[in-house]
């Protein structure tokens, strides 16, 4: 039903206060007195209607009678019998339109679908997600905290948590190396000036943490006065780390023989994500990007597009991610800089490649930054939902600002295109998704702890230290559990921790020099000769197998009962 003129509305309505406040902001009525215009929330408010006023009447099914108008985009349906399952999911307390300065409400979340199997399955699916999330399983495991001392999405990585980082960050450079590209370092602060040339002052400052004014110098005169000898000026913590890549390539003369140029970074970066939206390791407030940014001719772009476009997926898939789609950003046109020229180059650079990949291709329109619009890949976890990982950009922009240049064939001096890339995304983010993904259970090849051993008796430990020792030796992370309980109870304390590959020894094992293996899911290969068991142990993690290892899926050949 059509409200009508904004009066009209403003009649039917006069009980119920922020519905009158959806329509001031519906009818366009001056808001700038308000903190929120213009904001995000907008697209909320938008939620009353498209293109004019709409109420939907709730009407008695037997006496005609509207019960209740609700003014919304809708459609809604006409009754409730079709929707044969819902459920109340939970309430929490919100502020009016997002704002602490607007009163507190109750807002409640439900969830309907079409038929009650469905909603058992959304049900064992969100239960699942809660058995996985990585902030239970973080603690859980030991592999990292947030302690309340350092402060809102600022993660510290455990031991364990940092032997799985360690192993993901060696593996990821291993694979750079390989692949051409040049490690590089950069501070993670900087003077002011160089996100005003790169841009980022003026369109990323609401994400960056307030400056730090240092370098003032103050005098004091013979009248005890105190003047400012040297003004000093604003210091921020780095969001990105392409401006100081940038003055890595314009640090000397390039020459088009050097291109392209890749250059690699763990970069830590610093944002200011409001506390409403951090979460665990998936939204933080500092992080570690595996940032690279290639230089390149325009020659050279579509063939390097593809190329790491292919070396993402392939990296991608050898942690155990294997279905992905893409998604193509394109020009927000009220927030960009640079020409529609450039910006159509660029966009169409990302198509070809993202075409040739043969993955599904789902267009974001606007969703691109403000210098480069860019390729997200996105990935699908155990459980079916969709994270966004890699992303690559083509930018015209930054070059052209920090005045970047090469020197052509014919002596000519140009400009490089330059390209984006984030492979993880930020370190913590993936190892967040990887957690979750896995369920904690980690693939042996990133497991914190590989391997271990557990003695029936005593008198059993050594043999096991030297089964241990050996492992060691071929780069194992191995331990020995030589504590006084009893062997079942180890067995499901170390279980519980998702050890990949427990190694049982008794009397029997000891004689014959062998081991037992006991896997996560509880199946077991009885008297297997040491080494037998070390060459399949080592073999399954060189060859970095993300599945868990099982009775069924190691091959090892048993020569006794175990003990």
């Amino acid at each position: 039903r059509v409200l009508g003129s904004v009066a009209a509305a403003k009649e039917e309505l006069a009980a119920e206060p922020y519905k009158l406040e959806l329509v001031d902001l519906k009818s366009d009525v001056d808001t700038s007195e308000d903190p929120l215009a213009g904001s995000s929330i907008d697209s909320e408010v938008m939620e009353v209607g498209a293109g004019e006023l709409t109420s939907y009447d709730n009407v008695h099914a037997h006496t005609g009678e509207t019960v209740w108008s609700d003014l919304c985009r809708g459609p809604h349906v006409p009754t409730t019998k079709h929707i044969p399952a819902f459920a109340l999911m939970r309430t929490a307390a919100a502020y009016w339109r997002g704002s602490e300065k607007n009163p507190q409400l109750q807002r409640i979340y439900g969830t309907a679908w079409e038929s009650q199997e469905a909603l058992d399955r959304h049900l064992e699916l969100l239960a699942e997600a809660e058995r996985r999330d990585h902030r239970k399983l973080g603690a859980e495991l030991d592999l990292f905290s947030f302690p309340d001392e350092i402060g809102s999405g600022l993660a510290v990585f455990h031991p364990k948590g940092g032997t799985v980082r360690r192993v993901m960050e060696d593996y990821s450079r291993r694979r750079h190396e390989e692949a051409g590209y040049e490690f590089v370092n950069s501070p993670h602060i900087t003077k002011a000036h160089l996100f005003e040339v790169s841009g980022h002052l003026g369109f990323y400052r609401d994400a960056m943490f307030p400056p730090m004014h240092l370098d003032e110098e103050l005098q004091r005169s013979d009248g005890g006065d105190v003047t400012v000898r040297k003004p000093g000026q604003d210091y921020y913590l780095k969001p990105m780390n392409c401006p100081f890549h940038n003055l890595i390539f314009r640090s000397r003369g390039r020459s088009y023989r050097e291109l392209p140029l890749r250059l690699f970074e763990f970069g830590s970066v610093y944002r200011y994500e409001k506390s409403g939206v951090v979460h665990g390791l998936t939204r933080v407030r500092g992080m570690t990007q595996d940032d690279a940014h290639i230089y390149c001719t325009p020659e050279q772009l579509q063939d390097e597009i593809r190329s790491l476009l292919s070396f993402v997926l392939d990296l991608l898939r050898d942690y155990g991610m294997d279905e992905f789609y893409l998604e193509l950003s394109t020009r927000d046109d009220e927030k960009y800089v640079g020409t529609d020229e450039q910006w159509e180059e660029a966009t169409e650079a990302l198509r070809h490649a993202a075409e040739a990949s043969g993955l599904e291709l789902v267009l974001d329109p606007g969703g691109a930054a403000f210098y480069a619009p860019k390729i997200s890949v996105q990935a699908t976890d155990a459980l079916g939902r969709t994270w966004q990982l890699s992303t690559i950009q083509v930018d015209f922009q930054m070059p052209e600002r920090m005045e970047l240049e090469y020197t052509a064939p014919d002596g000519s001096r140009k400009q490089p295109y330059m390209i984006h890339r984030a492979l993880f995304g930020s370190i913590e983010r993936f190892f967040g998704v990887l957690t979750e993904h896995y369920a904690g259970a980690f693939p042996a090849w990133l497991a914190p702890v590989q391997v271990v051993g557990i003695p029936i008796a005593d008198e059993h430990v050594g043999h096991l230290q030297g089964v241990a020792k050996e492992l060691k030796t071929n780069g194992i992370r191995v331990e020995v559990d030589a504590s006084d309980e009893r062997m079942q109870k180890k067995i499901r304390t170390h279980t519980t921790q998702k050890v990949p590959f427990l190694l049982l020894a008794g009397g029997k094992d000891v004689e014959a020099g062998a081991v037992s293996f006991r896997f996560r899911d509880g199946s077991q290969i009885n008297g297997v000769p040491v080494e037998d068991a070390v060459a399949a142990i080592v073999g399954w993690v060189a060859r970095r197998e993300n599945a868990s290892p099982t009775a069924d899926n190691l091959t090892v050949r048993p020569t006794l009962e175990s003990s």
